[in-house]
């Protein structure tokens, strides 16, 4: 009798085969309407996924959406035209790796790639001048704080940060504000994971040595946060696992005394902008209108 994990070994090859060749699942009608009302740019040859909106008359506030892992713009879905109703213009991306952008292979995927693709979304807009509102998420945390790290020397940014970030990213800084987008662009900061299915395991390899990142370059990304003088602020669900109650939000503190807090209700978990949209909306929008 063979071996019991050769057996295992003979069947998990066809296997993994036809899971390979599984095709992606049909998009939802809310998926395919959320793409055909974005468009695309290139960076570097790749094709990156966005949608920028249009919104409140009168105003020439700018927010820029970063999203986190492993989804994609769409985690904003349900405050977009809440934030219309603010800012003049709204607008988000899928990372290259993420939803609906190219997804290349092999590729070596960095935070530092992100960052800088977000700078030429900001420039292909046409917006390298403007004051930028930064709200991000989890991922998107850390790509605004290298943005931050960036943008330490313009004379007036604002930052504002949402949310909680992993819980890896805890150890480095806690939550990673929203950061700095181009050359004295960035206006506030703020910060607060969906669709398609990564295929093969190198592919999700690459895109999770963000991780190994974090680690590697916490005195950047941590510096960054706790050197800058504009506002920061944090949302924050209480149920969170990934950052839990209440060591997240003492360690946050401690590190970050100059940042303003909001504790949403105590069911509140990991993505407070679609668990509670309108406590989410309120509380972005309370710090905002401070200033």
């Amino acid at each position: 009798m063979k071996e019991w994990w050769v057996q295992v070994g003979l069947l998990s090859v066809p296997l993994l085969a036809v899971y390979l060749h599984i095709p992606p699942p049909q998009l939802s009608p809310a998926l395919l309407s959320w793409r055909s009302s974005g468009g695309y740019f290139t960076y570097k040859d790749q094709n990156i996924f966005y949608r920028d909106s249009t919104g409140a008359v009168g105003s020439s506030d700018v927010v820029v959406l970063l999203h986190g892992f492993p989804t994609s713009s769409y985690d904003w879905c349900k405050i977009w035209e809440g934030l219309t109703q603010r800012f003049h213009r709204v607008i988000a991306l899928d990372f290259v790796g993420f939803g609906f952008s190219d997804k290349p292979r092999p590729h070596r995927y960095s935070i530092f790639e992100q960052a800088s693709i977000v700078e030429g979304l900001v420039r292909h807009l046409g917006l390298r001048h403007q004051r930028i509102n930064l709200l991000s998420h989890d991922y998107g945390d850390t790509v605004a704080q290298e943005l931050l790290h960036r943008s330490l020397q313009p004379p007036m940014l604002w930052l504002l940060f949402v949310e909680a970030v992993r819980g890896r990213c805890r150890f480095h800084l806690g939550l990673i504000a929203q950061a700095y987008i181009a050359p004295r662009a960035i206006s506030r900061l703020c910060s607060t994971r969906r669709h398609r299915p990564l295929h093969n395991n190198r592919f999700l390899f690459s895109i999770l040595q963000y991780i190994n990142q974090r680690k590697q370059h916490r005195d950047r990304w941590v510096g960054a946060l706790m050197s800058t003088s504009v506002p920061l602020h944090l949302i924050y669900g209480p149920l969170d696992p990934v950052n839990p109650h209440p060591e997240f939000l003492q360690l946050y503190k401690k590190v970050l005394p100059m940042s303003t807090v909001s504790v949403l209700d105590d069911h509140i978990s990991h993505y407070p902008q679609l668990e509670d949209p309108t406590g989410f909306l309120n509380a972005y929008l309370n710090f905002i209108n401070s200033f």
